[in-house]
């Protein structure tokens, strides 16, 4: 494998890279393209409408707008806008060819970075605020300043689009060495040295930490559970959220360890890489479904609204404080 290839693979691998990581694997073989393409119709409408309907209930129906919800908002905001850039990538797979034009190229992989960012230091976010809710509520008070809060997603936000940086200075688009000769749009330049330390900040920030947070917070969260009344639907759901976004990204970030380790990628290699890319891009439509089964008793009086109600409702006042229980370790 040489330094080139290398360099690529360490980052052709992330939400956006993900993308990279299908379709400069599929786009030489007809049948995994068509099957890429495939998967991501069928996950679009989902995420698409799910998110929506998500971003409309909170902003149209819902009468008491928390703190959570509003962490909720954003997230369903940042993966409604993963869902409208996935058309490009379709195309992608289904021509076998980078039709659109390089700048596009290094718009779409910067904005597809930061979205996934976003989502996951946002679902971070979420169990910092409810650890502190229940572990320290007396001094929690700042919790409900929602300017603080505001301030707190800007930042968000603005550090997500900071290390998303390199997405648009080292994509790019150049034709396959393979006959017959396709464009590609990915990752192009960098030296091992330098791919090597962007893996391990990718790997650390984007799975390592909020996932041990956010396992550090079920943990607290269920020694100090007799602090507060709890549901056993929202445990359940509590549970099925964790998991839910273990298992959409562990099998990506191991394949990234395993193929460091190897000297060259077999086709399984490849072909195991470009499915755990797929496999991520479930986590920007799942929590609406996840949302839905948590609400299928509210569907019936509420119709549409049932969102809505369902957020309302399951916000606890405990000392003065607002928070949800049936996200309480998202």
């Amino acid at each position: 494998m040489t330094e080139e290839q290398l360099s690529n693979h360490f980052l052709t691998n992330t939400t956006n890279s993900g993308m990279n990581n299908v379709t400069d694997t599929a786009v030489r073989h007809s049948p995994r393209s068509i099957t890429g393409a495939l998967i991501l119709c069928l996950f679009l409408p989902i995420g698409v409408s799910g998110n929506l309907l998500i971003i409309w209930s909170i902003l149209a129906r819902t009468r008491h707008c928390s703190i959570t919800t509003l962490l909720i908002l954003n997230l369903a905001f940042a993966d409604e806008f993963l869902m409208f850039l996935m058309p490009y990538f379709i195309v992608y797979l289904l021509r076998r060819n980078w039709i659109f034009t390089l700048p596009l190229c290094k718009i779409l992989m910067y904005l597809c970075s930061a979205n996934m960012y976003a989502s996951i230091f946002l679902i971070t976010l979420m169990s910092l605020h409810r650890m502190v809710a229940v572990v320290w509520w007396k001094h929690a008070g700042v919790l409900t300043d929602r300017r603080v809060i505001i301030r707190v997603l800007i930042g968000l936000w603005i550090f997500a689009l900071g290390i998303s940086v390199p997405n648009s200075v080292f994509w790019t688009t150049f034709w396959s060495e393979q006959e017959p000769k396709f464009l590609m749009c990915r990752h192009h330049g960098l030296s091992i040295y330098n791919a090597f330390h962007f893996s391990e900040l990718r790997i650390l920030l984007g799975f390592l930490m909020p996932y041990g947070l956010s396992s550090y917070v079920c943990i607290l969260c269920r020694i100090r559970k007799t602090r507060f009344r709890r549901h056993i639907r929202s445990e359940k759901l509590i549970l099925v959220i964790v998991i839910t976004f273990g298992l959409t990204w562990l099998p990506f970030h191991t394949m990234n360890m395993v193929e460091v380790c190897v000297h060259s990628l077999t086709e399984t290699h490849q072909s195991l890489g470009g499915f755990s890319s797929i496999i991520t891009l479930f986590s920007s439509c799942i929590n609406p479904v996840l949302y839905t089964f948590a609400g299928k008793s509210y569907i019936k009086r509420e119709g549409l609204a049932f969102m809505a109600r369902l957020f309302e409702d399951s916000t606890l006042q405990k000392n003065g404080l607002s928070y949800l229980v049936f996200l309480s370790c998202f």
